[in-house]
């Protein structure tokens, strides 16, 4: 029987995962950037019972926020689930702030959004394509690094491992190639792209290829670590927590 998800960790992961993917997508996709132009505005996402975050489109790149206290336009949910929707596109919200911002949402927004679905959904075509590849893993990457943190703090399962883990950073690279930290404090877990200099653990993968293979579940990740793909080291206890938490990924990420 096929586990159910929790829909408020899902809203969670869609909103500071899924869109929250849109900074790493103007961060290395030149197209995104192009779609954006100079164009300056943002968007609230308000969900009851929910998360409350505002994205902000500046100079062709995009920023991730806690509060819609600031944003230019408004778009409220009655509750996760029809967050959700949003996200999988079955539900069209109505703006209550910013009307006369609609042209940006139903266009830019849109061609951003589709854009960062052909890179989150990659086809195989465009995979055999070095540049895309590299992309779409560092989106990725940003993804799946960012829905551990909200499966640490929401989810059932997952909040059982954060219990587990002691206070202090820990670190999550790509070997020359993307880094990202999760901030432990009091067993809940904070994502940031601002790697302090001191870590208490880490789990390093060797290459572009070696992350793309684990994200997409054609290697384990025992066996890497055992073949030197993956290196792990500092405080095991955290390295083992957070695995646990991101055996859940692939739950909510399907």
């Amino acid at each position: 029987m096929a586990e159910i998800i929790d829909q408020k960790t899902l809203a969670y992961i869609n909103m500071y995962g899924v869109l929250g993917s849109l900074t790493a997508l103007c961060d290395n996709v030149p197209e995104a950037r192009k779609i954006l132009g100079q164009s300056g505005t943002s968007i609230g996402f308000a969900v009851k019972d929910g998360p409350k975050a505002t994205l902000t489109f500046i100079g062709g790149r995009t920023l991730i926020k806690e509060g819609v206290e600031d944003c230019a336009i408004r778009l409220p949910f009655s509750s996760p689930e029809k967050f959700n929707g949003m996200i999988n596109g079955t539900v069209t919200p109505i703006p209550t702030k910013g009307i006369t911002h609609l042209p940006f949402l139903l266009r830019k927004f849109k061609k951003l959004t589709d854009l960062l679905e052909t890179y989150l959904r990659p086809t195989e075509e465009a995979m055999r394509d070095e540049e895309f590849f590299r992309a779409s893993t560092a989106v990725m990457f940003r993804l799946i690094v960012t829905a551990v943190a909200q499966i640490a703090n929401h989810d059932k399962v997952g909040q059982f491992s954060a219990s587990n883990i002691v206070d202090g950073p820990i670190l999550l690279e790509i070997k020359d190639f993307a880094k990202a930290a999760l901030i432990a404090k009091d067993h809940h877990l904070t994502f940031t792209t601002k790697v302090p200099k001191t870590v208490m653990s880490y789990m390093q993968f060797a290459d572009v290829k070696t992350a793309r293979d684990l994200f997409d579940g054609k290697i384990n990740s025992v066996a890497a670590v055992g073949d030197g793909l993956v290196r792990i080291g500092g405080m095991i206890s955290q390295i083992d927590n957070v695995n646990r938490i991101l055996s859940r990924v692939e739950l909510y990420l399907k």
